[in-house]
């Protein structure tokens, strides 16, 4: 029976991360991946943190090399008013910008570049079933052509993203605590680029009272754009997902101007209920890392930080445990890995309660507390001298209060 020190469950930003800092370890490393890569996915502009951890582990040099569209920072547009932050203004000295990416090309940039670095990546293998043990875990895996191997790791870490494949054959799945929302979303050929040049180094976020939009420009002339929101704002709009998508973009004028007369580059694609928990992070030779772990909601682009955090993160504990170091995953990898959860579901909930909109709105904004929020937005999320992370519970209520005090709500009624 062949034999790995840790096998890794999917190929996509988690895995990668931990899959080249394990092989920096010298360890015997395999990476699963059910799909064929190049593959679409959703979650397309990066956060500030991302580019620390690539850097830590080998991948920026090979992720530079492809000129991928700059993000500076976010810009927010509400009736009228415009909130931008701007990741060098930032309270944490990280990174001061990023990229909005094409997952498809990203993802398989990431993967080639890891296999060029010695990892073992083997694509178009699904796990089928998994036996735990003591000392060890024995894997049923399977090949497109439906053949069957089994193996052995010591280690597993589940980097599986929505596949969320331990969760599912280990019944780990719990509901999120968050509402269940909706996203429609596709591509558009942006032939207006060079009009708009302006805010291509933004993400830039359009706000309505139940929905949000995202604009996402790319390096290659396309433009991802997407509709977030309650489920009555779809349901209300009759026909397929095709019409309900044309419409919305009919119902925004920044919208219909910019790409009401562009091509339109697929099917728009629906996700509905996207937010998803778990029950635990972790167990006896295994860790989950990711989309694998707890998915909250596209506002904000936690997605690939959250997947490259705790992917590097599980990579480190579990290199020290073959090692025979001791370990405390309660203490070592859940507790910090939820807390950066936690932290970016509190600002996601306030974004959707309208306090967070309150703040960013607001034209008596204190500079040092935008900073602080900036480097939430920038994805740090796990620097505790930032008030805007320690005191996460609270402060967002203390800053609405002042701002209510100082009778400059400029929140939607």
């Amino acid at each position: 029976m062949i034999e790995f020190d840790i096998v890794i469950i999917g190929a996509g930003p988690a895995g990668v991360t931990a899959g080249t800092y394990l092989l920096k370890q010298g360890l015997d490393v395999l990476v699963i991946e059910k799909a064929k890569f190049p593959r679409f996915v959703i979650g397309e502009s990066l956060l500030p943190r991302c580019m620390d951890i690539f850097e830590e582990v080998g991948l920026l040099p090979y992720l530079e090399k492809q000129n991928y569209q700059l993000k500076k920072g976010v810009i927010f547009r509400r009736n009228g008013e415009e909130s931008i932050f701007d990741f060098s203004e930032q309270f944490t000295q990280g990174k001061p910008y990023t990229w909005h990416v094409p997952r498809a090309h990203f993802d398989n940039v990431l993967a080639e570049s890891a296999q060029d670095m010695g990892l073992m990546i083997e694509f178009e293998t699904a796990l089928e079933d998994i036996a735990l043990h003591d000392n060890h875990q024995t894997l049923t895996l399977s090949n497109k052509d439906g053949e069957q191997k089994i193996i052995r790791s010591k280690f597993v870490i589940d980097s599986s993203g929505y596949g969320r494949v331990l969760p599912r054959l280990l019944n780990l799945n719990d509901d999120s605590q968050l509402p269940v929302r909706t996203t429609i979303f596709s591509h558009f050929r942006d032939k207006r680029r060079e009009e708009f040049k302006d805010e291509s180094n933004y993400i830039l976020y359009l706000v309505h009272d139940k929905h949000y939009i995202w604009n996402i420009p790319f390096a290659d002339g396309r433009t991802s754009i997407g509709f977030v929101g309650e489920n009555e704002v779809f349901d209300e709009i009759e026909g397929d997902i095709a019409n309900k998508y044309d419409e919305l973009v009919k119902g925004e004028p920044y919208l219909l101007d910019r790409y009401g007369s562009q091509e339109i580059l697929f099917s728009p694609r629906m996700l509905k209920g996207f937010s998803v928990g778990v029950k635990q992070l972790y167990g006896e030779g295994y860790a989950l890392t990711g989309n694998a772990t707890e998915f909250l909601d596209p506002i904000f682009s936690s997605g690939v930080t959250v997947a490259a955090e705790s992917g590097l993160l599980a990579a480190k504990l579990a290199s020290k445990q073959l090692a025979g170091e001791q370990v405390d995953w309660a203490e070592e990898y859940e507790k910090p890995i939820r807390f950066g959860i936690e932290v970016f579901k509190t600002y996601v909930s306030a974004w959707y309660d309208k306090s967070l909109q309150t703040i960013f709105f607001s034209k008596n904004q204190s500079p040092e507390m935008r900073r602080q929020i900036c480097s939430i937005l920038a994805g740090y999320v796990w620097d505790e001298t930032n008030p805007c992370v320690n005191r996460y519970q609270t402060i967002l209520d203390t800053l609405c209060k002042v701002i209510e005090i100082q009778g400059n709500t400029n929140v939607d009624q």
